[in-house]
């Protein structure tokens, strides 16, 4: 191994070579980062629809929807 290395032929191979990884590395780190941000995308609406759906079932059970501000309010005075 230590034949290869010292010849001068594979050494001048080596920036190609390193070039070609990093290309390829940038190109998957491209693509998975489309996968993440479609996937985030996807459940965010997801999260909305659900929320939908919970506002829905609250308003048929008669139950009032309580704001993040009414929740705190009330959790003051319990303290």
């Amino acid at each position: 191994m230590a034949a290869e290395a010292a010849d001068p032929r594979r050494a001048g191979e080596l920036p190609q070579l390193a070039e070609n990884l990093l290309c390829r590395l940038q190109e998957n780190f491209q693509t998975l980062t489309e996968k993440l941000t479609l996937r985030m995308e996807e459940m965010g609406e997801r999260i909305n629809d659900l929320e939908k759906r919970v506002a829905d079932l609250m308003t048929e059970a008669g139950i009032e929807e309580n704001t993040d501000e009414d929740l705190r309010s009330s959790g003051e005075g319990e303290q």
